[in-house]
């Protein structure tokens, strides 16, 4: 699976968030971005909705599934 736009240096990051600390981190969107400096930026900047007490930017590329959809 291609996780890079064509012609292009930036990268799909999947963004996970929790708001209380007994709450699991869960999927809320994703962003591009050429490193993982700006990928925190925008993913600050695009799901500010919440208070957020947990944040993270994962590149797309790193994540190892266990069962893949068909």
């Amino acid at each position: 699976m291609n996780t890079q736009e064509p012609n292009s240096n930036k990268q799909v990051y999947e963004v996970f968030a929790r708001r209380k600390y007994e709450d699991p981190l869960y999927h809320v969107g994703m962003v591009t971005a050429p490193d993982d400096e700006l990928a925190v930026v925008y993913a600050r900047t695009i799901y500010d909705e919440w208070n957020w007490l947990e944040m993270v930017v994962v590149p797309r590329k790193a994540i190892v599934h266990v069962i893949e959809p068909e």
